[in-house]
């Protein structure tokens, strides 16, 4: 049990607002010594952890290409892409966005989205761009409003579509558990039809929560520019 004194430190470093990689990094080396292991058996599994998982670092790649994107006009292309569809609100851009985020995470795309490579650089400034077309200049609580909701479409599309692909790490490794460890025959497929259901509930529920932001960005604007008139008139 005092190995989980672990995840003590994870919680006090989340709750403190430290650094999350050092908090992580602490965390592993306590539980490690905690469990026995010396210093250098702790830094071999470290070193073992980061050669297994050495496809995190792609990010070293490609921020500096989406950095050279942005600095020669990709948002600003992105607004007027968005310009040219006059009926395409933010709320239906978003839903659009959500239901192509599942789909592609369904058939094992999860890489094609994303938020580094598409949401920052792409679906926000899209977003953006329509709602500033249909309600006028957007208020810094609305801007991150709408930011918010572009991450979420992404969020949500990828964690309820990608249990819908069969080659899926945690399709093969909850079946590979339950196989070992209940002496079953549980089959990827059998988890892939049934996360089917929830993908189509978490498009339904938060398509319908993104096509609302569009009434709450109206109300929000309007009431944003009331103020400004009624101080003026009071003066």
């Amino acid at each position: 049990m005092i190995v989980l004194l672990g995840v003590l430190v994870v919680v006090v470093g989340f709750a403190t607002q430290r650094n999350a990689l050092l908090v992580v990094g602490v965390a592993g080396i306590v539980t490690g010594l905690l469990g026995g292991l010396s210093p250098r058996e702790v830094l071999a599994a470290f070193g073992s952890g980061f050669a297994s998982s050495r496809a995190v670092t792609i990010f070293a790649i490609t921020l500096p290409v989406i950095g050279l994107l942005e600095r020669y006009g990709l948002q600003e292309q992105a607004r007027r892409l968005i310009a040219r569809f006059a009926k395409l609100t933010t709320g239906r851009f978003l839903a659009l966005y959500l239901g192509m985020r599942q789909v592609g995470a369904a058939v094992g795309l999860t890489h094609v989205f994303g938020h580094a490579q598409t949401v920052r650089p792409l679906a926000v400034p899209m977003a953006e761009g329509a709602a500033e077309r249909n309600h006028g200049r957007l208020t810094e609580k609305s801007r991150e409003k709408v930011r918010s909701f572009s991450a979420s479409a992404d969020n949500v599309g990828l964690f309820f579509g990608e249990d819908v692909f069969l080659a899926v790490g945690s399709i093969l490794l909850i079946t590979s558990f339950v196989n070992t460890t209940y002496n079953t025959h549980l089959e990827p497929l059998h988890l892939a039809l049934w996360a089917i259901p929830t993908a189509l509930c978490a498009l339904a529920v938060h398509g319908w929560r993104l096509l609302r932001l569009d009434r709450h960005l109206e109300r929000e604007l309007v009431a944003a520019n009331i103020e400004p008139v009624a101080q003026g008139a009071a003066k």
